[in-house]
């Protein structure tokens, strides 16, 4: 059989809407903004002063297809164990700095690519605007201001009554304006909120205002479930509008995950070159097999399979076999057996008990046909 060409078609792949135009930064080797594709982030929950740790957390991160990670810097401990870290991480190390200015200046000295501000609560953050612009511009080293509903400003507090949009967005304008009056444009900004109606719009009005680059998050989005769906409808709403040049989904649930779910919304959005997808059907009454157990066997088995690879596995004879030729392959399931499709062909019929095996050999075979195969697990079929 030929070989099956897995590449991205010529033309990109649409998108809804355009980027939104932003200014340019570097957080160490990874651009931000619009010249550059929507990165991913997550947050180490390692003891930043647990260096071996957290460089273990960090490999496994990256491992996971992070970009850029961030580690918290709470104390004189943590900010010593940052230049090790930031030496050693194979991916950008951002600092997040609350309440201490003199941790920002010692993560300019580690070393570290940017570093996370807190304007809220940082004591007296807007005296100390003009020396941390200075040395991080000596250092190269971009800064975020990272605006949170639950660390706002008193002033705000008392201004607005609660973390409104616009609340929000006049604490990231006014820090923003204060580091611009410095001739320091290095910087992106985040207006994070644990409501996915507010926090969308906050970034809305924030667009308007400016072109800084800007990092989207659903500050304690919760539990895996929870946090994925507030994460995915906030994000899903600006990225389709353009809004939006880094992210990071805040779960309560290992990091890793963070980052397999950040990549899978840009990957749906056509942000991202879309990797190994699964397209199965929700199972119904029509269903003559198993559906959902051919699912998970299918995924588990193809789990760490970095190919552009789409594989339908669906359960009946209405939309089974149109999926299935749609695929890349697939299988349309009935009568205790399976038709195997490569790219819209039927290339055999197979019981039901060796469905999985099959796809999993396939997508193997296609895999190893266009050298992509690296990354792929070992597949035992019970």
């Amino acid at each position: 059989m030929t070989a099956v060409n897995l590449g991205m078609p010529a033309p990109p792949p649409p998108v809804l809407s355009p980027r939104r135009k932003t200014r340019q930064i570097k957080v160490g080797k990874v651009g931000v903004g619009s010249d550059h594709q929507v990165s991913v982030q997550s947050m180490t929950t390692t003891k930043t002063t647990d260096i071996n740790g957290t460089l273990q957390q960090i490999a496994e991160l990256t491992a996971a297809g992070c970009d850029i990670v961030r580690v918290a810097c709470p104390a004189t401990e943590d900010a010593e164990a940052l230049p090790a870290i930031a030496q050693k991480s194979q991916i950008p190390v951002i600092a997040d700095i609350h309440f201490q200015p003199k941790y920002v200046y010692k993560a300019i000295e580690a070393g570290c690519a940017a570093v996370r501000v807190n304007p809220g609560n940082i004591r007296k953050f807007d005296d100390q605007v003009k020396q941390i612009s200075k040395e991080a511009a000596d250092a190269g080293v971009s800064i975020r201001i990272g605006v949170n509903a639950g660390s706002l400003d008193k002033r705000l507090m008392e201004k607005y009554g609660k973390a409104t949009p616009e609340a929000l967005v006049e604490s990231a304008v006014w820090e923003a304006s204060l580091f611009e009056e410095h001739g320091f444009n290095d910087f992106k900004i985040s207006v994070k909120h644990n409501d996915p109606v507010i926090m969308v719009r906050a970034y809305e009005l924030l667009a308007e205002r400016g072109d800084w680059p800007l990092h989207l998050g659903v500050t304690e989005a919760g539990p895996a479930f929870q946090g994925t769906i507030k994460s995915a409808t906030a994000f899903g709403t600006l990225l389709s509008q353009g809004i939006g040049d880094t992210i990071r989904v805040s779960l309560s649930a290992p990091p890793v995950e963070e980052i397999k779910v950040g990549n899978q919304i840009l990957e749906s959005l056509n942000l991202r070159p879309r990797k190994l997808e699964i397209v199965s059907c929700p199972s119904c009454g029509r269903a003559q097999v198993d559906v959902y157990s051919l699912a998970d066997k299918v995924t588990a088995g193809l789990e760490g399979l970095e190919v552009p690879l789409r594989v339908a596995v669906m359960g009946c004879v209405v939309n089974g076999p149109g999926e299935a030729r749609e695929a890349d392959l697939g299988v349309a399931s009935g009568n205790g057996k399976g038709q195997i499709f490569v790219k819209g062909e039927v290339i055999k019929t197979v019981p039901e008990s060796a469905i999985v095996e099959t796809l999993i050999e396939e997508a193997m075979r296609i895999a190893d046909e266009s050298g992509l195969a690296q990354g792929a697990a070992e597949v035992v079929v019970g």
